[in-house]
């Protein structure tokens, strides 16, 4: 829609309220109202101002004033709102310069698909990220100076078996087999299908919803592809059903990658593809019929992976997800059709324009816009130095023996060292300004003050059942 279009459009629809919405650094929505009458064309061009310095990773005391653009193309009624709110996502300004912010994850993307048509490598990045998530029934948490736990409870949880439900009618999920089962074993299917047609009601293409592996409620909602900035776009817009959607049940949907112990976590596999002139170009006579480009796609991934998992993985939680066992990439190789490694090439189609390649290590924890700019960065550089992935590796990377295991490159096994990765590598996000200096170095400094150096100071709960009684 444009600017005129978007205010018929509030008349049409009786809206009295609009939420203009926006990223922090990390990778949450942010928001704020304005009634209906205040939105007028030039408002999509002049902006709104507002605090930057109450931003997470944002601006400082003394340069905080900040302008929201709104983006026409991004409208949607809110479905959870009881007045009235059409919903639209924003660009963000500096004031005193009309620049776009650099650390506004939204610009960062933006930068990164403008970068790719500069090359002439190709015009289109599409994205299929598959976004896993629990819904559980209760959770509760806390850390003080004298006291530190979690609780999470589900009436899926294969734990509550024996509890006293007055009555307990069984259906409890066995761990790590959650994957297909009908209801009344799958409680979770009339939730996830008013998630899926909220998300078809604001404008998202929805391919399938479906409960995952672990027990607890674990569920995921396929989207159909889409260019970049927009599926990041609708990353944000899902998860905000989801959420919301499960509160409107008196549950609570969590993206933390491994919230459960023992069981599998939940990942954001990504699927990836290169388009120009409205033709794929990781189709070929290669691999798995892969093109020469995707190949050294897969390359330029696959070098740079410690360093993207600094984006891609960006919480100290990710890395419990992160061990082999749980169907998690840990191991950097690709192959066709095999889930044991960090990319896959899906063989459903052999239709050209199905053709792509899934890159495995992702969670959900990630910011979309950050963690997809970077990895077609990544893709761009192997594209351009032809970064060859070298040979794949069809077989099950969980059963080969330690000494074929050790030559395989892994993630990194904590947010430190996906950090010092990043530190270490990352002249090719650089490459166009996508990504500035600026954002390199906050990112790495928030994510250690913040997340990595807190969670270091804490005392952890098993500590005292591994330690109290020394």
């Amino acid at each position: 829609m444009t600017p005129k279009e978007v205010i018929a459009f509030c008349r049409e629809k009786g809206v009295k309220s609009v939420d203009l919405r926006f990223m922090d650094f990390p990778g949450v929505w942010q928001h704020f109202t304005i009634p209906v009458t205040a939105l007028t064309e030039d408002v999509f061009e002049d902006g709104l101002g507002f605090d930057g310095s109450s931003i997470r990773g944002w601006q400082r005391i003394n340069e905080s004033d900040m302008l929201v653009l709104p983006q026409p193309d991004t409208a949607a009624l809110d479905p959870f709102a009881e007045i009235p709110t059409l919903m639209m996502i924003c660009n963000i300004q500096d004031p005193t310069t009309r620049e776009d912010y650099t650390r506004d994850p939204r610009n960062v993307a933006r930068k990164a698909v403008n970068y790719l048509k500069s090359l002439g490598i190709a015009d289109t990045c599409y994205v299929g990220p598959e976004l896993e998530f629990f819904i559980f029934d209760d959770i509760r948490y806390d850390q003080t100076s004298h006291c530190g736990y979690y609780f999470v409870d589900s009436v899926e949880g294969e734990w509550n078996r024996g509890r006293d439900e007055k009555p307990n009618l069984g259906y409890k999920l066995r761990h790590k087999e959650g994957y297909f089962p009908v209801p009344p074993a799958d409680q979770m299917f009339n939730l996830r299908n008013e998630m899926m047609h909220l998300m078809i009601e604001c404008g998202i293409p929805v391919e399938a919803q479906h409960h995952e592996v672990a027990t607890a409620g674990q569920s995921e909602i396929d989207l159909r592809f889409e260019e970049l900035v927009t599926m990041a776009d609708r990353v944000m817009i899902y998860k905000y059903i989801v959420k919301n959607v499960a509160r409107r049940h008196n549950k609570v949907a969590v993206f933390m990658p491994k919230p459960i112990f023992g069981d599998n976590g939940s990942g954001m596999h990504t699927h990836l593809s290169l388009w120009k002139k409205g033709q794929p170009l990781f189709a070929g006579s290669g691999y798995a019929g892969l093109s020469d480009t995707a190949l050294y796609a897969i390359g330029g991934l696959l070098k740079h992976a410690p360093a993207l998992c600094a984006f891609t993985n960006p919480t100290t939680n990710s890395y419990k997800r992160l061990v082999p066992g749980y169907e998690a990439p840990v191991n950097l190789a690709y192959s066709q059709r095999n889930r044991s490694a960090a990319i896959r090439i899906p063989m459903y189609s052999a239709n050209p324009k199905a053709k792509r390649i899934e890159f495995r290590c992702p969670d959900p924890s990630c910011n979309p816009y950050l963690a997809f700019a970077a990895m077609l960065m990544a893709m761009i550089d192997g594209i351009q130095n032809k970064i060859h992935p070298g040979d794949p590796l069809d077989k099950d990377i969980y059963d080969l023996p330690p000494e074929e295991l050790q030559n395989i490159p892994k993630t990194p096994g904590s947010l430190e060292e996906a950090l010092n990765a990043l530190r270490n590598d990352h002249e090719f996000l650089l490459r166009g300004d996508v990504f500035t200096p600026d954002v390199i170095d906050t990112w790495i400094w928030y994510k250690m003050t913040h997340e990595v150096d807190a969670i270091r100071l804490r005392p952890h709960p098993y500590e005292f059942c591994l330690y109290a009684d020394i």
